[in-house]
């Protein structure tokens, strides 16, 4: 059964949102077996170097409904039909992978689908806040983080993306109905998979948060547990990457997946080292 990570990437005016794949895929090639594909969504133009640590480029199925829109999230319930893969780790393009995850396939396998549900703070700790989270906690909503989901070719997970197209197309209507505190300016996919979970009342199906894993690093600023507040978590601690692609935040050396969030993240010395440790030359 073919196995492989798939993220969609849009480019807006103010980012650009392939170059974020294109280190992620970088950190899938130097940490897993080449058993598990990469697959980038995209009706982006790819350079050659970018293209090559891609095992599959996929048009976005059908029209773009994002193409007037910033937040570029409008699309994202197609990669179930636009991946060639049967078993899928999808992945928002602002993370890097830095351990072998093999192991969380193995796990994975036992659902159609699963969420994410607990995720942690670059110093190792349950992040418990909920201050980005208010329209989940008090409208009792599951507590999805689409960062990070698997899925597999199945009709259980067909009709949970048939219903959540329903929700994308008409997520004003949806989220009126079920979201009557802290309704949100604009659509969000952690949300929008919340609300599918519920209308289907499959919740403890698709997601277990007694387990440490799957999950990953969440990085923005309030969820830290600083006594200090901070829009922009990269002001009070430092990014350390060796050549060898260990990763420090601080004192904190990190594992699992990283959701580094601030798009300032990704930079030339951080393309390089990845590159570097991998054998990519320019043009090739």
């Amino acid at each position: 059964m073919s196995k492989g990570f798939v993220f969609l990437a849009q480019n807006n005016e103010n980012y650009d949102y392939v170059q974020q794949a294109y280190l992620l895929a970088l950190s899938i090639r130097a940490t897993q077996s080449d058993e598990y594909k990469i697959c980038l969504v995209t009706n982006e133009k790819l350079n050659k170097k970018q293209k090559s640590v891609f095992d599959d480029v996929v048009e976005i199925p059908w029209e773009d409904a994002a193409k007037n829109s910033d937040w570029k999230i409008e699309n994202r319930w197609k990669i179930y039909h636009a991946t060639p893969y049967e078993e899928n780790i999808v992945l928002d393009t602002d993370m890097i992978i830095l351990q072998d995850i093999s192991s969380w396939w193995d796990f994975l396998k036992n659902y159609n689908l699963f969420f994410t549900s607990k995720v942690y703070t670059y110093r190792g700790e349950v992040v418990s806040s909920d201050y980005y989270r208010k329209a989940f906690t008090e409208n009792n909503l599951p507590n999805f983080y689409s960062g990070l989901f698997y899925f597999k070719k199945s009709d259980y997970a067909h009709d949970f993306f048939k219903i959540t197209e329903l929700i994308v197309n008409n997520w004003e209507l949806f989220y009126g109905h079920y979201i009557k505190s802290h309704f949100p300016k604009r659509q969000s996919m952690d949300l929008t998979y919340s609300l599918a979970a519920k209308i289907l009342d499959i919740e403890n199906e698709i997601s277990n948060n007694r387990i440490s894993y799957p999950s990953f690093t969440h990085m923005k600023p309030k969820i830290q547990n600083w006594e200090k507040s901070t829009e922009y978590w990269q002001d009070l601690i430092g990014v350390y990457l060796t050549d060898d692609i260990h990763l420090k935040l601080g004192n904190f050396t990190q594992s699992g997946i990283l959701h580094y969030t601030e798009k300032d993240f990704v930079n030339e010395n951080i393309i390089y080292k990845y590159e570097n440790y991998l054998g990519i030359k320019n043009g090739h």
